[in-house]
C-alpha cells in the first residue's frame, strides 16, 4: 500500500465503517485496523461498497502499535462509547489507545494528517476531568483530548481534531436514541433539561464526507461539526413525535432536579445529564471546510424523521428490517407505518390480530415481485385513525399504479373483501388467509385471557404460546407493539366487535368479481365457507403464512400475478 492511502482505526464502529465506505467510494485504497473482521467486510458488502481497495489489518490500540502499513492519512475513530464504563476500561481505549495511535502516526515518513475524533462537549473543556462527576466515558474523552493535543505538539504531528455532536443515522442507538425510545414507548412523561436545551445533531453520511475532506484542508484547525439549525430539544422531540404519531411531553425537568432524583424515578442515565445544556459551539472552521468541499447538511427536521424511521424499523437495535423501504406516511389523516413498494406492488399484504406487518416476512420472501405491507391504523407501529378502515385502505392504495393481488389475514379479510367488491378494477385477485368472518368465535377461555392489562404485559414467549406459534422475530415484534400505549386496547376492541360483522362479510363473498382464494390451516378450518373453494394447508393453524410460508406461496396461484397498470 503506498503513501496516498488512509488507515482507519475503529473501522468496525458506527462512524469508522461509514468513513471506510466513503473513502473506498472515492477510489482510495484503505487499510482498516480492526481486532477481527467479523463485521466490517460483510457490512460493506451489504451496503454495496466495492471492497477491492480494502485491506484489513489486525490492531489493538490498547497496546503499542507496530507492523502496520505506511500510509499518508490516519484516522482514529476508535472509542469505547458507552455509559456506565469502569475508569480503566474507558481509559484503555479512549486515552491510552489514542496516544498509541498518535505515537505510531508520528513514525510515518509521509504523514499528511492525523485526524482524531473527540466530541463537541469534550473540546469545550480546558481542565482536568472529574471522573466521579462526569462518568468514565466523558471524562476519558476529555483527558484524551488534552493528552493528544499536548503529545502532537511535542512530536510535531500534523493533527486535526473533529468534534462531532450527536451523530445520527442507521445503527446509532445511544444517547439521544434512548430519549426517542422512551418517547416511542410512552415512557417519556417529561423532557429532561429546559426549554432552551440545545442537543445538536449531525448526520452520519455528512460527517463521513466531512472527515474524508479533512486531510486536504489546512492543518492546525480543530472543527466542531454539528448542525447549528438543530431545533431546541422540545421542538426536536415534537418533530419526531409528530412524524411517528405519538404524543410529545409538554413538561420539562431541570437538570439540577434530575441530578437529585433517584434514577429509577427519572430513568435518565446520570452520565447523559452534562449534555443537556443551552451552550452553542464555534462551528465557523467546519463550515469553511464544508463550503470549500461543496458539502451541505440535509435539513435537520428531515434527518430526524429519517432517523426515527430507522430506529422504529430496527426496534432501537433489537431487530433487523425485513423489507425496504420503510417509514411513516400520512394515510387518511394518521401516521401509518408502511413497508415496501407504495406505487407498483405485486402484492398488498394486510395483517390480522394481534400481529403487525412483520407477520408477512416469511411469505413475502417467497413471492414474486415487490410487496406493500402496512401496519393497520392503531395497530403495530401505526397511529390510530379517525377515519373508517375502508377509507384508510382506499387512501393507502390510491397511489398504486398496478393491479396487485390483495392478500389479507384473519380480521383484515373483511375490509379487504369490501374493497374488492367496491373496487374490482384496482386488484387482480383476492386472497383471504384464515378469514375470521368464516370462523366460529374463539373459545371463551382464550377470549378471557385477552384482557388489556394481560396483553400489554405479555412476553413474546407467552404470546407465541397463546397463538400456537413458534417464538420468533415476528411474534417478538407484535409483543413489543402491544406494550405501546393504546395498542392492546385497540386489539381487544377489534376482537370484541368482529363477531357483529360476520354475516355482512359472508354475504359480500358472493358479490366479488375478481378471483378469490381462501387459504386456511388444517387445524383451523372455517365453520362456514358455503360453496367457496378452500385451500387447506396441512399441519397449519391460524397463521399458515408464518408457519408454512412455502406452501401458502405455492397455493396463491393466479391471484399472485399482478396485471399491468
Amino acid at each position: 500500500m503506498d503513501a496516498s492511502d488512509a488507515l482507519v482505526f475503529g473501522a468496525t464502529g458506527f462512524i469508522g465503517r461509514a468513513l471506510v465506505a466513503e473513502l473506498l467510494g472515492r477510489g482510495q485504497r484503505v487499510a482498516a485496523a480492526v481486532r477481527n473482521d467479523d463485521a466490517l467486510t460483510p457490512w460493506l458488502t451489504s451496503q454495496g461498497v466495492d471492497t477491492g481497495g480494502l485491506t484489513v489489518v489486525a490492531a489493538d490500540i490498547t497496546q503499542p502499535l507496530s507492523g502496520l502499513p505506511e500510509v499518508r492519512d490516519v484516522y482514529n475513530t476508535a472509542a469505547r462509547f458507552a455509559f456506565g464504563l469502569g475508569v480503566e476500561e474507558a481509559r484503555a481505549t479512549n486515552v491510552t489507545g489514542a496516544l498509541h495511535v498518535l505515537e505510531w502516526a508520528a513514525s510515518l515518513p509521509a504523514l499528511r494528517r492525523l485526524v482524531h475524533l473527540s466530541g463537541y462537549r469534550v473540546s469545550a473543556s480546558d481542565g482536568r476531568p472529574d471522573y466521579g462527576e462526569l462518568g468514565a466515558y466523558e471524562a476519558s474523552k476529555i483527558e484524551a483530548d488534552l493528552a493528544v493535543r499536548a503529545r502532537a505538539r511535542a512530536l510535531d504531528v500534523p493533527l486535526t481534531i473533529a468534534n462531532p455532536s450527536t451523530v445520527i443515522g442507521p445503527g446509532q442507538y445511544i444517547g439521544l436514541a434512548a430519549l426517542v425510545e422512551g418517547l416511542w414507548n410512552g415512557r417519556l412523561r417529561a423532557l429532561p433539561g429546559g426549554p432552551d436545551t440545545f442537543l445538536p445533531i449531525v448526520t452520519l453520511d455528512y460527517f463521513a464526507r466531512f472527515l474524508a475532506e479533512i486531510p486536504a484542508s489546512p492543518a492546525g484547525e480543530h472543527h466542531w461539526v454539528l448542525d447549528d439549525t438543530t431545533p431546541l430539544l422540545p421542538e426536536l422531540i415534537r418533530t419526531i413525535a409528530d412524524h411517528t404519531g405519538v404524543r410529545a411531553p409538554t413538561r420539562t425537568l431541570p437538570v439540577g432536579l434530575l441530578r437529585r432524583l433517584p434514577r429509577k424515578v427519572t430513568r435518565a442515565d446520570p452520565e447523559t445529564l452534562s449534555f443537556l445544556s443551552a451552550d452553542r459551539y464555534p462551528t465557523a472552521s467546519a463550515r469553511a471546510v464544508a463550503a470549500a468541499a461543496g458539502l451541505e447538511m440535509p435539513p435537520a427536521a428531515d434527518a430526524l424523521r429519517a432517523w426515527a424511521d430507522d430506529l422504529v424499523a430496527t426496534r432501537f437495535g433489537a431487530a433487523s428490517p425485513w423489507l425496504r423501504p420503510y417509514g411513516f406516511h400520512t394515510v387518511a389523516g394518521s401516521r401509518t407505518w408502511v413497508n415496501g413498494e407504495r406505487y407498483r406492488p405485486a402484492h398488498v399484504l394486510l395483517h390480522g390480530l394481534p400481529m403487525n406487518a412483520d407477520l408477512w416476512a416469511p411469505l413475502a420472501a417467497r413471492l414474486a415481485g415487490p410487496v406493500l405491507a402496512p401496519d393497520l391504523p392503531g395497530l403495530g407501529r401505526s397511529a390510530a385513525s379517525a377515519a373508517q378502515l375502508d377509507t384508510w385502505l382506499a387512501e393507502l392504495l390510491s397511489p398504486v399504479r398496478t393491479r396487485p393481488a390483495l392478500v389479507a389475514h384473519s380480521l383484515a379479510c373483511g375490509p379487504a373483501l369490501r374493497f374488492a367488491v367496491e373496487h374490482p378494477e384496482r386488484i387482480s385477485g383476492l386472497v383471504l388467509v384464515s378469514p375470521a368472518f368464516l370462523q366460529a368465535p374463539g373459545p371463551r377461555a382464550t377470549r378471557s385471557v385477552l384482557a388489556v392489562p394481560t396483553l400489554r404485559r405479555m412476553s413474546a414467549a407467552r404470546l407465541a404460546g397463546l397463538l400456537g406459534l413458534p417464538e420468533g422475530p415476528e411474534v417478538a415484534s407484535a409483543a413489543a407493539d402491544l406494550r405501546r400505549p393504546g395498542v392492546a386496547h385497540r386489539v381487544i376492541t377489534a376482537l370484541r366487535t368482529a363477531s357483529a360483522e360476520r354475516e355482512q362479510y359472508r354475504a359480500l363473498l358472493d358479490r366479488v368479481d375478481v378471483p378469490v382464494q381462501i387459504v386456511v390451516g388444517s387445524a383451523d378450518p372455517p365453520a362456514a365457507a358455503g360453496d367457496h373453494q378452500v385451500t387447506e394447508i396441512a399441519g397449519a393453524g391460524h397463521y399458515p403464512q408464518l408457519t408454512h410460508p412455502a406452501e401458502v406461496a405455492h397455493h396463491l396461484g393466479a391471484a399472485s400475478a399482478p396485471l399491468g397498470g
